[in-house]
């Protein structure tokens, strides 16, 4: 009994082999989505261009919104990196423990050719993994900064108006990454 549950253990988990490594795959590439996205961001904001400035901009265009949508529309564009942030090491590490047990079989038969084989994914794996969870941290990080700057702002303009706000538009306008 012992042995098939056993089985039925190992066999299971195999299954998941091919949907994790595609799940590293499609995050490492969104990483890199990420990093361009926020480098293009960082440019408008060097420039002053409005849309780099996403609270503010979205502020501007619905004058409205209240500080609680401000930072629910924060949050909204920060969840997607921050979910591969902490999600992506976790496949990291599944993707690296499904392909020991078959490593280790091979071990125990002398097959060091399927070893070799079986632990080339797992570390590969796990190293695309732990490179787009750095990359999406650090814009999650940095755009979380550049958000609550912006929400600063908002409340200096809608305090004091525009005009008084100007000094902070151009400390966050040339400010570097």
């Amino acid at each position: 009994m012992q042995y098939l549950v056993e089985s039925a253990l190992y066999s299971a988990s195999q299954l998941f082999m091919l949907p994790v490594l595609l799940a590293v795959i499609l995050m490492f590439l969104y990483a890199f989505y990420a990093v361009g996205g926020f480098l293009w961001q960082s440019r408008q904001r060097r420039q002053g261009d409005a849309r780099g400035f996403d609270l503010l901009h979205s502020w501007r265009q619905a004058p409205g919104m209240s500080a609680v949508e401000l930072e629910t529309l924060a949050f909204k564009r920060l969840e997607v990196p921050r979910i591969v942030t902490r999600v992506t090491p976790m496949l990291g590490l599944v993707a690296t423990m499904i392909p020991m047990g078959p490593a280790l079989k091979g071990l125990s038969s002398g097959q060091l050719d399927q070893v070799s084989d079986n632990l080339t994914v797992a570390f590969s794996a796990v190293i695309l993994s732990l490179l787009a969870a750095s990359l999406t941290y650090w814009v999650v990080n940095v755009r979380r900064r550049w958000y609550a700057e912006e929400l600063v702002q908002i409340e200096h303009e809608q305090r004091n108006g525009r005009s008084a706000a100007a000094s902070i538009a151009h400390e966050l306008t040339v400010e570097t990454v």
